[in-house]
């Protein structure tokens, strides 16, 4: 029960039905709020206990300063949690054996249950192995089934173990996506309340639900288990940025070339840490998909949440998603009572704005290796020319074809132009084509980001159709998928006849999940794999994604470009970055006539007229009308009874994890950190794609080493992905990312480092070596750059860390979520002093380090500062990101897991 010391309780009627709120006009300062914040303030009304969540907390946040920079701690409580399989299973392996340590410390084994609704969907695991056929879905479900049993079987147990524990099974969609047209509830209603629905999730991208006016945002596994376990989530009061849309898209333009608009400005801006809020007339002329795609991009361009205020648009949405008359009229209702609707003539109050012209946005597409490097299409052949010179060793010899005029001072050693390296091919039904650097050899419709909206869906396949119908298909290099975040995409294909005409181009369905984004885009064929491998080509993926970084798409394609669906489409019929499609011809037709993008791509009227012919309520009802059923091989698994999970001591894919060994009822004192070695030196942007073990697991890697001991067939390795219930595979996989250049062991690409137990300290896997520090109880440490654990919201970057025995980093800037994850997992996270680097301070990497001043934590405080010293003289003080006084609680405990398994025990 809140303390209401506002008197803000009161009584909100919608039709037949009463509902208790609390009203934000009972805070001085309320209206003036942006709407995110105003959100928040609800949050807070209603969990008041005096303690926790006091009348000075309201009261602050009532009279926010847009102009401060935040210092004020407020617990916020989410209303749900959401997760996806890959994060999802390592947070259930947890609550599992933080139910056996509950039972081992004499407390009750049941506390440990989700206290408000969690739902998890299986949509990281599918991986498009089979394509271009009209049973790829089948084969690549049957494929997920055979790898994943063991995943999905305990995942099964833990939805019957755990009270408000729901599974979305695999083959139905992408977690986002579902979440938009099903989960959200946009106003919740519980114990007879309604409320704002919000929500964390253990996906970076969770953000996409912002574009419902749903405030929500992406944490690591480690903090949605205590969300999930009735912990509030600690954050500072943060700046708002407001940005203004005014004018509408031109007609050619699609919502993935805005939000490549929006994540170039937005990280030119800098947004870290920061809400942004979408407001002005722009709004009410952007439709609820393009929200969601704006939403969605929020991790890219680094700020905690990207949210759109509740209009007529959001309402519309509700009805044609399936949602009910009462639901749409509770959500019309309290947002118009509480302020929350759309104003689109009203300036709210914000810390920071920009504005954008919506008539302003080209077709672009990003490139080759992150989000924010936006790239006019027009301009995207010159810029591949200069781009591919950083990807190959000598440049190889000019190809005249692809010449383009550069400033002489851009003159590289290998002149003009893209350098070349055709290979001869020959595919398996003997046709012989040249394989050469630019090939395009992933051409993918995937992810959330845009396979949620139907705009650019239709016009993709409006792009096929048209290009069937001239001739054409895709280069025979291409490895052409088709993998949507729902059924319902697929329904208004074939409704619309669409479907013959993406297979005829080769985009066959080949499964509902993240598949390529992700990772998960299969091999390449044999022929196409060996030739770049052979001759060190630097081929390219197109995909709709929302993440390109460095050896995450496939570990044959070194440069990675983001486009919007019927983009992809154009580039797979291309089949090359040195086509320029804005020009060039993509093929020719069927009397030998050139066919240009302007020829088959389709007018905003034909796209609107098959959108509102075809996509309708009945659709969602559907699709949706037993989402939590599965198919006959899910509801055929068997399903382990009991409250504590029987766990398989030869299981490779779900293992008890050495978190609460030996943990006690106290925490033990917090100490300082004496000879400490580097056991990674890293640049900037370091991502936790390049710390989390993620994508495909070699043969002669650590985790390889292990499975192959424990009898794993290498074609049944799987990915990392899948098997992060287990973390002996996780810990050798931390830090192993293909492309990850360690400066203290220089020359290598991967998980290598130097061991420096040994003498001479040579090169060795990160794995190893750590393995040897703790065994000589030597602790280690990570120096890195500017924006240290950018990317995905993954727990497993901090697990793996913890696990390899790092006791601190100390970097220039931090991502959000990584830092938070750091201290979760009971790792220090520190920053160097203002203008210094590891280089101005002369630092190797081969030092020993010490860190005094740690122990300050004890006194209930937190140290601004703690002194580093090094064996060769170099000493600094580092600056403490413990940011609130929930994360030292955390760091004081060794973590968030053992904090909370504590505090539940002793209530």
């Amino acid at each position: 029960m809140s303390a209401n010391s506002f008197d803000a309780r009161s009584t909100l009627q919608v039709g037949d039905e009463s509902y208790e709120i609390f009203r934000l006009d009972k805070v001085e300062g309320a209206a003036r709020l942006p709407y995110s914040l105003k959100v928040l303030l609800e949050n807070l009304l209603r969990t008041e206990d005096g303690a926790n969540i006091t009348a000075d907390h309201i009261r602050a946040l009532g009279s926010w300063d847009s102009q401060a920079q935040p210092s004020e701690e407020i617990q916020f409580t989410p209303a749900r949690v959401i997760m996806q399989d890959f994060t999802g299973v390592p947070c259930v392996v947890d609550l599992a054996t933080m139910r056996e340590a509950v039972k081992e410390l004499g407390g009750d084994p049941a506390k440990i249950n989700p206290l408000a609704p969690a739902e998890l969907v299986i949509d990281h695991s599918v991986i498009a192995d089979k394509f271009g056929t009209n049973d790829a879905f089948k084969q690549n479900v049957d494929l997920e089934y055979g790898r994943n049993k063991e995943r999905y079987q305990f995942l099964r147990w833990g939805q019957t173990a755990f009270d408000e524990f729901k599974v979305v099974p695999p083959g139905t969609g992408i977690v986002h996506q579902v979440n938009i047209e099903h989960l959200a509830r946009v106003v919740m209603t519980r114990g007879g309340k309604a409320y704002p629905d919000t929500l964390v999730g253990t996906d970076s991208h969770t953000t996409m639900v912002n574009g419902l006016g749903v405030l929500g945002w992406g944490v690591g596994g480690i903090e949605a288990e205590a969300a999930m376990l009735g912990q509030p989530v600690s954050m500072l009061i943060p700046r708002v940025v407001g940005f203004k849309l005014t004018g509408e898209l031109r007609p050619g333009t699609t919502a993935t070339d805005l939000v490549l608009t929006i994540t170039e400005m937005l990280r030119k801006h800098g947004v870290v840490g920061k809400f942004v809020e979408f407001y002005g007339e722009g709004v009410a002329a952007t439709s609820l998909a393009n929200r969601a795609t704006i939403g969605n991009m929020s991790p890219e361009f680094g700020s905690t949440a990207a949210i759109f205020p509740i209009d007529d648009e959001t309402l519309n949405y509700l009805r044609l998603t399936g949602r009910s008359d009462q639901q749409v009229a509770l959500v019309e209702a309290y947002a118009k009572e509480q302020g929350l609707w759309l104003d689109p003539q009203a300036e709210p109050d914000f810390s920071e704005k920009l504005e954008l012209d919506l008539s302003t946005v080209v077709p672009s597409i990003a490139g080759p290796k992150r989000p924010q490097d936006r790239i006019v299409l027009a301009d995207a052949k010159a810029q591949f020319a200069q781009d591919v010179r950083n990807y190959v060793k000598d440049g190889g010899d000019v190809d005249e074809a692809s010449k383009e005029s550069f400033p002489a001072s851009d003159a590289p050693a290998i002149s003009n132009g893209a350098p070349s390296n055709k290979v001869k091919v020959t595919a398996p039904d003997g046709t012989e084509y040249d394989l050469d650097h630019g090939a395009v050899t992933v051409a993918a419709i995937t992810s959330c980001t845009n396979t949620s909206n139907p705009y650019v869906m239709v016009a993709a396949a409006l792009v096929a159709k048209k290009a069937v119908e001239k001739g054409l298909t895709r280069k025979p290099w291409v490895k052409t998928t088709l993998a949507p975040g729902s059924k319902v995409v697929t329904d208004y294909f074939d409704k619309a006849g669409l479907t013959p005409y993406l297979d005829k181009v080769g985009f066959n369905l080949v499964g509902y999940g993240c598949t390529t984004c992700i990772g998960n885009s299969g091999p390449l064929p044999d022929e196409v794999s060996r030739a770049v491998n052979e001759h060190d080509l630097a081929v390219t993926s197109v995909l709709s994604g929302n993440r390109n970084f460095e050896g995450r798409i496939n570990p044959d394609v070194k440069m990675n470009y983001l486009a919007s669906p019927p983009l992809v489409v154009a580039y797979a019929l291309a089949g090359s970055m040195t086509v320029d499609i804005t020009r060039e011809s993509l093929g020719l037709d069927q009397d030998g006539n050139p066919v240009f993008l302007k020829d088959i791509w389709p007018t905003e009227a034909e796209v609107n007229d098959v959108v509102a012919n075809t996509i309708g309520e009945d659709m969602f009802s559907k699709s949706y009308a037993d989402v939590f059923a599965g198919d006959a091989q899910w509801q055929a698994l068997p399903i382990p009874t009991g409250n504590t999970f029987e766990w398989d001591a030869e299981s490779t894919y779900v293992r008890k994890p050495p978190y609460f060994e030996g943990m006690g009822m106290e925490p033990a004192p917090v100490e300082d950190i004496t000879g400490a070695r580097v056991l990674a030196k890293l640049g900037d942007s370091v991502t936790t794609d390049h710390i989390s073990p993620a994508g495909a697991i070699k043969a002669d890697t650590p985790a390889g080493q292990y499975l192959t001991e424990h009898g794993v067939e290498r074609r049944d390795f799987n990915s990392y992905g899948s098997r992060r219930g287990n973390h002996e595979v996780m810990i050798r996989g931390t830090f192993a990312n293909i492309r990850l250049r360690n400066q203290i062991a220089p020359g290598t690409e991967g998980g290598y480092t130097r061991d420096f137990t040994q003498a001479d300290a040579p090169v060795s896997f990160i794995y190893d070596a750590s393995r040897n520090y703790i065994d000589q109880g030597v602790p280690l440490v990570v120096l890195a750059g500017k924006e240290y654990g950018s990317g995905s919201s993954r727990d497993w970057a901090a697990k793996g860390t913890a696990l390899l025995g790092v006791k601190a980093v100390i970097a220039e800037s931090y991502e959000r979520i990584h830092r938070s994850n750091l201290i979760g997992m009971g790792v220090l996270p520190l920053q160097f002093p203002e203008g210094h680097t590891a280089e101005t301070l002369g630092l190797t990497g081969e030092e020993a380090f010490s860190f005094t001043g740690v122990t300050g934590l004890n006194d209930g405080t937190i140290p601004g500062t703690v002194k580093v010293t090094t064996d060769t003289g170099v000493e600094f003080d580092a600056v403490v990101r413990i940011d609130t006084p929930g994360e030292a609680d955390y760091y004081r405990n060794g973590g968030i897991l053992q904090y909370v398994l504590r505090s539940l025990i002793s209530k």
